[in-house]
């Protein structure tokens, strides 16, 4: 892997993590860097399950010499808004100024 590889996965997994919040709904109380390492693990998770149970679409993006499936990248950010959610909720459970 180029180093181009990783930088395309931090974009690609900020990307995909700034979708799960905006269609998550409610207000969640996490910050950039989670919700970029949610994005970057979903996006792993989403390809492998992908893979693994045969998801194919066949209608692709095209980005940057970089082809992605709609349907892959739809469980990703399924993926994305159940971790998202998860992250919002534990910040919520451990956070000390309590709304009373």
């Amino acid at each position: 892997m180029a180093v181009q590889d990783y930088v395309v996965a931090i974009v690609f997994g900020a990307i995909i993590g700034v979708v799960a919040r905006v269609l998550l709904p409610g207000r969640q109380r996490i910050g950039l860097i989670p919700t970029v390492l949610i994005g970057m693990g979903s996006a792993a998770a989403g390809t492998w399950i992908a893979r693994r149970w045969g998801v194919d679409s066949h209608h692709y993006l095209v980005v940057g010499g970089h082809s992605y499936d709609w349907l892959v990248l739809g469980v990703q950010v399924g993926i994305a808004i159940v971790g998202v959610a998860i992250a919002a909720m534990l910040a919520r459970a451990f956070s000390t100024d309590r709304e009373e």
